[in-house]
Protein backbone atom coordinates (compact mmCIF):
# COMPACT_ATOMS: atom_id res chain seq x y z
CA UNK A 1 0.00 0.00 0.00
CA UNK A 2 1.45 3.59 -0.45
CA UNK A 3 0.29 6.84 -0.52
CA UNK A 4 0.20 9.91 -3.31
CA UNK A 5 0.31 13.47 -2.86
CA UNK A 6 -2.35 15.01 -0.63
CA UNK A 7 -3.11 11.33 0.90
CA UNK A 8 -3.82 10.99 4.52
CA UNK A 9 -1.70 9.10 6.56
CA UNK A 10 -0.05 8.18 9.89
CA UNK A 11 3.64 8.40 10.82
CA UNK A 12 5.83 7.83 14.15
CA UNK A 13 7.84 10.78 14.75
CA UNK A 14 11.51 10.68 14.68
CA UNK A 15 14.86 12.48 16.02
CA UNK A 16 15.17 16.36 15.04
CA UNK A 17 17.55 17.86 12.54
CA UNK A 18 19.25 21.35 12.53
CA UNK A 19 16.44 23.72 10.67
CA UNK A 20 17.34 24.77 7.59
CA UNK A 21 16.29 25.40 3.72
CA UNK A 22 14.65 22.49 2.46
CA UNK A 23 14.23 20.84 -1.37
CA UNK A 24 11.85 17.64 -1.56
CA UNK A 25 8.81 16.17 -2.29
CA UNK A 26 6.54 13.16 -3.00
CA UNK A 27 8.53 9.96 -4.39
CA UNK A 28 6.69 9.08 -7.97
CA UNK A 29 5.63 6.17 -6.29
CA UNK A 30 4.11 7.65 -2.97
CA UNK A 31 5.40 7.12 0.58
CA UNK A 32 5.67 3.42 1.02
CA UNK A 33 5.13 1.59 4.97
CA UNK A 34 8.10 0.66 7.00
CA UNK A 35 10.40 3.63 5.16
CA UNK A 36 11.57 6.55 7.19
CA UNK A 37 11.35 9.85 5.62
CA UNK A 38 11.60 14.22 6.18
CA UNK A 39 9.78 16.27 6.99
CA UNK A 40 9.85 18.98 4.08
CA UNK A 41 8.02 22.19 6.35
CA UNK A 42 6.68 23.63 9.59
CA UNK A 43 3.05 22.11 7.58
CA UNK A 44 3.88 18.78 8.07
CA UNK A 45 4.50 17.95 4.37
CA UNK A 46 6.44 14.60 4.56
CA UNK A 47 8.43 13.39 1.69
CA UNK A 48 11.97 12.74 0.57
CA UNK A 49 14.64 15.46 1.37
CA UNK A 50 16.36 15.90 -1.98
CA UNK A 51 19.04 18.82 -0.08
CA UNK A 52 19.41 21.32 2.05
CA UNK A 53 21.25 24.51 2.31
CA UNK A 54 23.12 26.29 5.16
CA UNK A 55 20.54 29.20 5.91
CA UNK A 56 18.13 28.44 8.86
CA UNK A 57 14.54 27.77 8.25
CA UNK A 58 11.78 25.54 9.19
CA UNK A 59 11.83 22.26 11.61
CA UNK A 60 13.56 19.73 9.91
CA UNK A 61 12.80 15.92 11.46
CA UNK A 62 12.15 12.61 10.58
CA UNK A 63 9.25 10.47 10.55
CA UNK A 64 8.44 6.72 9.62
CA UNK A 65 5.21 5.91 7.53
CA UNK A 66 2.90 2.82 9.40
CA UNK A 67 0.40 3.03 6.56
CA UNK A 68 -3.04 4.12 5.64
CA UNK A 69 -5.76 4.79 8.04
CA UNK A 70 -8.59 2.43 7.06
CA UNK A 71 -9.64 0.50 3.70
CA UNK A 72 -10.07 3.87 1.57
CA UNK A 73 -7.65 6.46 0.48
CA UNK A 74 -8.67 9.76 1.07
CA UNK A 75 -7.28 12.57 -0.72
CA UNK A 76 -6.78 16.58 0.92
CA UNK A 77 -8.90 17.52 -2.25
CA UNK A 78 -11.39 15.51 -0.96
CA UNK A 79 -11.86 17.58 1.91
CA UNK A 80 -11.56 21.14 -0.10
CA UNK A 81 -13.22 23.83 1.60
CA UNK A 82 -14.31 25.21 -1.69
CA UNK A 83 -17.47 24.42 -3.49
CA UNK A 84 -17.62 23.64 -7.06
CA UNK A 85 -20.41 26.33 -7.45
CA UNK A 86 -18.90 29.32 -8.97
CA UNK A 87 -19.99 32.29 -7.02
CA UNK A 88 -20.85 35.64 -8.27
CA UNK A 89 -18.00 38.03 -7.42
CA UNK A 90 -19.29 40.68 -5.05
CA UNK A 91 -16.58 43.56 -6.54
CA UNK A 92 -14.43 44.34 -4.06
CA UNK A 93 -11.22 45.92 -4.20
CA UNK A 94 -8.38 43.33 -4.99
CA UNK A 95 -4.77 43.54 -3.87
CA UNK A 96 -2.36 41.49 -5.41
CA UNK A 97 1.20 40.86 -3.73
CA UNK A 98 4.11 39.03 -5.61
CA UNK A 99 7.97 39.13 -5.01
CA UNK A 100 11.23 37.89 -7.11
CA UNK A 101 12.09 35.38 -4.46
CA UNK A 102 10.82 34.06 -1.25
CA UNK A 103 11.53 36.08 2.22
CA UNK A 104 11.09 39.53 0.58
CA UNK A 105 8.38 41.29 2.84
CA UNK A 106 5.70 39.67 0.96
CA UNK A 107 3.27 38.81 3.63
CA UNK A 108 4.88 42.21 5.57
CA UNK A 109 3.48 44.03 3.05
CA UNK A 110 0.18 42.16 3.29
CA UNK A 111 0.22 42.75 6.78
CA UNK A 112 0.52 46.61 6.28
CA UNK A 113 -2.13 47.17 3.40
CA UNK A 114 -4.05 44.38 5.80
CA UNK A 115 -4.27 47.45 8.78
CA UNK A 116 -3.95 50.51 6.67
CA UNK A 117 -7.63 49.28 4.93
CA UNK A 118 -9.26 48.55 8.78
CA UNK A 119 -7.67 51.97 9.94
CA UNK A 120 -9.68 53.38 6.71
CA UNK A 121 -12.96 52.13 7.80
CA UNK A 122 -12.85 48.70 6.04
CA UNK A 123 -14.68 45.90 8.30
CA UNK A 124 -14.26 43.06 6.02
CA UNK A 125 -10.97 42.21 4.44
CA UNK A 126 -10.65 38.63 3.08
CA UNK A 127 -6.56 36.87 2.53
CA UNK A 128 -5.95 34.71 0.16
CA UNK A 129 -2.44 33.10 -0.20
CA UNK A 130 -2.83 31.94 -3.35
CA UNK A 131 0.35 29.94 -3.80
CA UNK A 132 3.63 28.66 -2.25
CA UNK A 133 3.43 25.90 0.09
CA UNK A 134 1.08 26.06 2.94
CA UNK A 135 1.98 28.24 6.63
CA UNK A 136 -0.78 28.06 9.08
CA UNK A 137 1.57 30.82 11.04
CA UNK A 138 1.07 33.50 8.20
CA UNK A 139 -2.63 32.64 7.98
CA UNK A 140 -3.42 32.81 11.61
CA UNK A 141 -1.16 36.24 11.72
CA UNK A 142 -3.28 38.17 8.85
CA UNK A 143 -6.46 36.51 11.33
CA UNK A 144 -4.48 38.32 14.31
CA UNK A 145 -4.06 41.77 12.34
CA UNK A 146 -8.08 41.53 11.57
CA UNK A 147 -8.83 39.73 8.41
CA UNK A 148 -11.68 38.23 8.78
CA UNK A 149 -11.07 34.72 7.00
CA UNK A 150 -7.77 33.65 5.62
CA UNK A 151 -7.65 30.89 3.17
CA UNK A 152 -4.38 29.29 1.23
CA UNK A 153 -3.81 26.05 -0.90
CA UNK A 154 -5.38 23.60 1.52
CA UNK A 155 -8.51 25.23 1.67
CA UNK A 156 -8.80 24.10 -2.69
CA UNK A 157 -7.55 20.95 -2.27
CA UNK A 158 -3.38 20.99 -2.35
CA UNK A 159 -0.87 21.20 0.17
CA UNK A 160 1.59 23.57 -1.64
CA UNK A 161 1.37 24.49 -5.29
CA UNK A 162 4.90 23.09 -6.39
CA UNK A 163 5.88 21.33 -8.34
CA UNK A 164 6.14 24.10 -11.22
CA UNK A 165 4.41 23.21 -14.27
CA UNK A 166 1.13 21.45 -12.83
CA UNK A 167 -0.93 20.25 -15.76
CA UNK A 168 -4.08 20.23 -12.76
CA UNK A 169 -3.80 23.35 -11.62
CA UNK A 170 -5.61 25.75 -13.84
CA UNK A 171 -8.79 24.61 -12.67
CA UNK A 172 -8.21 24.30 -8.93
CA UNK A 173 -6.87 28.33 -9.23
CA UNK A 174 -10.02 28.89 -11.00
CA UNK A 175 -12.11 27.73 -8.29
CA UNK A 176 -10.28 29.63 -5.21
CA UNK A 177 -10.17 32.58 -7.33
CA UNK A 178 -14.16 32.40 -7.77
CA UNK A 179 -14.80 31.82 -4.73
CA UNK A 180 -12.73 34.31 -2.72
CA UNK A 181 -13.93 37.27 -5.17
CA UNK A 182 -17.27 36.03 -3.77
CA UNK A 183 -16.85 36.39 -0.55
CA UNK A 184 -18.84 39.30 1.17
CA UNK A 185 -15.91 41.59 1.67
CA UNK A 186 -14.82 45.33 0.96
CA UNK A 187 -11.74 44.07 -0.04
CA UNK A 188 -9.47 41.14 -1.18
CA UNK A 189 -5.59 40.74 -0.55
CA UNK A 190 -3.69 37.91 -2.65
CA UNK A 191 -0.52 37.08 -1.78
CA UNK A 192 1.30 34.51 -4.06
CA UNK A 193 4.26 32.97 -2.17
CA UNK A 194 7.48 32.08 -3.89
CA UNK A 195 8.95 34.00 -6.77
CA UNK A 196 6.84 35.00 -9.60
CA UNK A 197 8.11 32.38 -12.02
CA UNK A 198 7.97 29.12 -9.96
CA UNK A 199 5.13 28.08 -7.51
CA UNK A 200 2.53 28.28 -10.83
CA UNK A 201 2.65 31.53 -9.81
CA UNK A 202 2.61 32.68 -13.67
CA UNK A 203 -0.80 30.00 -14.11
CA UNK A 204 -2.54 31.67 -11.07
CA UNK A 205 -1.81 35.49 -12.63
CA UNK A 206 -3.21 34.34 -15.99
CA UNK A 207 -5.96 33.16 -14.14
CA UNK A 208 -6.62 36.05 -11.82
CA UNK A 209 -6.33 38.13 -15.18
CA UNK A 210 -9.29 36.50 -16.91
CA UNK A 211 -11.06 36.94 -13.91
CA UNK A 212 -10.72 40.76 -13.37
CA UNK A 213 -8.20 43.49 -13.07
CA UNK A 214 -5.99 44.31 -10.37
CA UNK A 215 -6.82 47.55 -8.13
CA UNK A 216 -3.30 47.64 -6.58
CA UNK A 217 -0.16 45.29 -7.40
CA UNK A 218 2.61 45.30 -4.88
CA UNK A 219 5.87 43.80 -5.73
CA UNK A 220 8.52 42.86 -2.92
CA UNK A 221 12.20 42.54 -4.31
CA UNK A 222 15.73 42.15 -2.23
CA UNK A 223 17.19 45.04 -4.36
CA UNK A 224 16.81 47.24 -6.92
CA UNK A 225 18.15 45.65 -10.06
CA UNK A 226 15.57 42.64 -8.41
CA UNK A 227 13.06 45.29 -8.34
CA UNK A 228 13.65 46.40 -11.92
CA UNK A 229 13.81 42.52 -13.47
CA UNK A 230 10.67 41.56 -11.47
CA UNK A 231 8.74 44.27 -13.21
CA UNK A 232 9.84 43.69 -16.66
CA UNK A 233 8.85 40.12 -16.24
CA UNK A 234 5.55 41.39 -14.53
CA UNK A 235 4.39 43.53 -18.07
CA UNK A 236 5.33 40.66 -20.26
CA UNK A 237 2.34 39.02 -17.90
CA UNK A 238 0.74 42.01 -18.39
CA UNK A 239 0.76 43.27 -15.05
CA UNK A 240 2.06 46.62 -13.99
CA UNK A 241 2.62 47.15 -10.38
CA UNK A 242 1.86 50.44 -8.71
CA UNK A 243 4.66 49.96 -5.71
CA UNK A 244 7.81 48.75 -4.69
CA UNK A 245 8.65 47.28 -1.36
CA UNK A 246 10.91 44.42 0.47
CA UNK A 247 14.87 44.80 1.11
CA UNK A 248 15.58 47.00 -1.87
CA UNK A 249 13.91 49.58 0.37
CA UNK A 250 15.57 49.55 3.53
CA UNK A 251 17.94 52.60 3.14
CA UNK A 252 17.33 55.95 2.37
CA UNK A 253 19.95 55.29 -0.44
CA UNK A 254 18.13 52.02 -2.17
CA UNK A 255 14.94 53.10 -1.72
CA UNK A 256 15.97 56.33 -4.05
CA UNK A 257 18.01 54.42 -6.24
CA UNK A 258 14.64 51.88 -6.55
CA UNK A 259 12.38 54.49 -7.45
CA UNK A 260 15.09 56.03 -9.75
CA UNK A 261 15.67 53.07 -11.25
CA UNK A 262 12.25 51.14 -11.60
CA UNK A 263 10.45 54.85 -12.21
CA UNK A 264 7.62 53.91 -9.41
CA UNK A 265 6.78 54.47 -6.06
CA UNK A 266 8.95 52.68 -3.38
CA UNK A 267 8.01 52.28 0.00
CA UNK A 268 9.90 50.11 3.19
CA UNK A 269 7.00 48.80 5.09
CA UNK A 270 8.32 47.69 7.94
CA UNK A 271 8.72 51.26 9.71
CA UNK A 272 10.69 53.41 10.88
CA UNK A 273 13.91 52.16 12.00
CA UNK A 274 15.81 52.87 15.88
Amino acid sequence: MSVLPGDIFLATPGHRESTRWVVGGVPIEGLLPDKEYSILSSCGIVGELVGSSSQRKNPLGKVEFLGTLGLNKANLRDFSAISEEEGADKGAELYLIVGTSAEVGKTTAGLTILRSLLHQGYSQVAVLKATGTSSIVELLTYRDFGAFTTLDCVDFGLPTTYPSERADISPIFDRAIQYILGLPAQAVLIECGGDILGANVPVFLERLKKARPVDKLVLAAPDSLAAFGGLRILETMGFAADLLTGPCTDTPTLLERTQKLCGIKAMNMLGPRP
